[in-house]
């Protein structure tokens, strides 16, 4: 009964916030969803959070007392564009719950103030809330180091997948390549231009060719011209690049840096780079083991071991050499899809063993190898 009743405030809070929406590039909403998440830090964990300000963008921080406390770190912000909980609000439907945001990763900010409410370390750990993972964290960054630096190790409350931690993840590099070609019309005098599409479409093949076992280089976007009787003088491509070595992302970014036109009078121009270091699994490993043994000592089981493409901020902590465990939110699917949705009956085991984890690690012998 008592677990019922828990589970049931879990959800009203969860409905709360998937309701408040907080799209990455909403400065008002993420404002709204802030206070909120502020209230809610204060009413379980008795303390208000300070609300930093960075590149224009509201964070959360609760910091712990402990010289080298437990970095328990979340992100508010949604893919979502506002007006989505309007036609898709959030609904339990048998064993599942769904709504914009509630796998990715509202739900994981829920069970992770739960899990330390009723966790006895409170002073031990410090919470960080930001608002702007999902654009690259490029406000957060630099707030994210300073606190991994000084903690013992970092809890991402990211989505699992599939109800395995992530013990690894790519890192992400993100360039924009600009051609300037020339004009001309494109019926009287076509020769005189110099068709910035057409060297986009050699370059494209370039990028591409880039791909191998393991490491992803990926054209994403294009754009190119003005009208349908102009010689394109200017064309743009996304190019999304994933490695699981920072050896790769460094090849990869002296190819591109490297890339020389292919027609007579056409130039390039390549910016962007390399926006998150890959999460290597040596950061994990000690982590997860003890993850797994909080697991047993609460009678569930194992919580599995996955490699996967994504980043997350725990990318830049465990670049730092920070042990880091990803992957201790939700169990669910379709993470940034129509549908995303959670596994309702998983979430009083997930806060459980954050709870059981957070324990384990500020005791005296916590601090991970």
């Amino acid at each position: 009964m008592a677990e019922n009743l828990i589970l049931d405030s879990m959800l009203g809070v969860l409905e709360d916030l998937v309701m408040t929406e907080t799209p990455s590039d909403d400065r008002a909403l993420l404002d709204q969803g802030m206070r909120l998440t502020s209230a809610l830090v204060h009413r379980l964990l008795g303390e208000v959070p300070e609300t930093l300000e960075s590149g224009g963008r509201p964070h959360l921080r609760l910091r712990g007392s402990a010289p080298r406390p437990v970095l328990l770190l979340c992100h508010l912000d949604t893919v979502w564009p506002a007006g989505t909980a309007a036609r898709w609000p959030f609904a339990v439907t048998g064993e599942r719950a769904t709504g914009p945001g509630v796998f990715d990763m509202k739900a994981g900010l829920v069970q992770g103030l739960y899990a330390l409410s009723s966790a006895a370390c409170q002073d031990d750990v410090t919470l960080l809330i930001t608002s702007d993972e999902e654009i690259g964290s490029p406000s957060s960054r630099s707030l994210i180091e300073a606190e991994a630096r000084r903690s013992r190790a970092v809890l991402v409350l990211e989505p699992s997948a599939d109800g395995a931690l992530k013990t690894a993840r790519k890192g992400v590099s993100m360039y924009r390549l600009n051609v300037t070609g020339r004009a001309a019309h494109a019926g009287l005098e076509p020769e005189r231009g110099v068709n910035a599409l057409l060297e986009l479409a050699h370059q494209v093949r370039a990028v591409a060719a880039l791909t191998t076992d393991g490491t992803s280089v990926t054209p994403t976007t294009a754009t190119a011209g003005t009208t349908t009787n102009t010689v394109p003088a200017h064309a743009e491509l996304a190019v999304d690049v994933r490695a699981w070595t920072v050896a790769e992302q460094d090849r990869v970014h002296r190819a591109l840096t490297g890339l020389r036109p292919a027609l007579a009078g056409a130039a390039l121009r390549l910016d962007g780079g390399i926006n998150r270091p890959p999460l290597e699994a040596v950061r994990s490993t000690v982590l997860a083991g003890v993850a797994e043994e909080c697991a047993a000592s609460l009678g569930l089981a194992p919580p599995g071991r996955a490699a996967v493409g994504g980043a997350s901020d725990g990318n830049f902590t465990a670049a730092l050499g920070v042990p880091t465990l990803d992957g201790l939110g939700a169990v669910g699917g379709n993470a940034h899809a129509e549908g995303e949705w959670l596994d309702v009956t998983t979430i009083t085991d997930r806060t459980a063993l954050v709870r059981a984890l957070l324990e384990r690690l500020t005791g005296p012998e916590g601090e991970p190898a």
